[in-house]
């Protein structure tokens, strides 16, 4: 099973945004930081415009976000790409005269959701200004190294 890196993808493209916010910031420019197509960008910005994170005029290569990064935690940036969607699935065909298929379903469902919450929570108080930093930090120690 391929995991999608969309929401990690958004999550590069707000921080390139703020970070690079006084050069021309058009989709392929984005795309190249991401090592991704400009269309893909594209799709998930518009993903982000609709949730109210960023801020695009159609033709002109100046997004920018609607508001400040400590404004907009990482489950802004999951709601806004993922919606609802769970961390995790449990498989609804099992053997229900199995003691194992017959009940597996409803206990993983209860750890699985006990995960979420605190997925959630955690994602809920960390902030794409707590990433923009943590990367410029991270720059800067690499800088010092060469």
């Amino acid at each position: 099973m391929k995991i999608s890196t969309r929401y990690s993808d958004a999550i590069h493209i707000l921080a390139y945004l703020n970070i690079y916010q006084q050069t021309k910031l058009s989709s392929e420019n984005i795309a190249a930081s991401v090592m991704t197509s400009p269309v893909v960008v594209r799709r998930i910005m518009v993903a982000l415009q609709k949730a109210g994170i960023i801020t695009t005029v159609q033709g002109s290569p100046n997004p920018h976000l609607s508001k400040s990064p400590d404004q907009i935690s990482l489950l802004d940036v999951y709601y806004a790409v993922e919606g609802n969607k769970k961390l995790f699935t449990v498989d609804d065909k099992t053997n229900p005269q199995c003691i194992v298929g017959g009940n597996i379903q409803k206990v993983l469902s209860n750890y699985y959701q006990e995960v979420q919450n605190a997925a959630m929570g955690r994602l809920a108080r960390i902030t794409l200004d707590d990433v923009i930093n943590d990367i410029l930090v991270a720059h800067e120690k690499k800088e010092k190294k060469q």
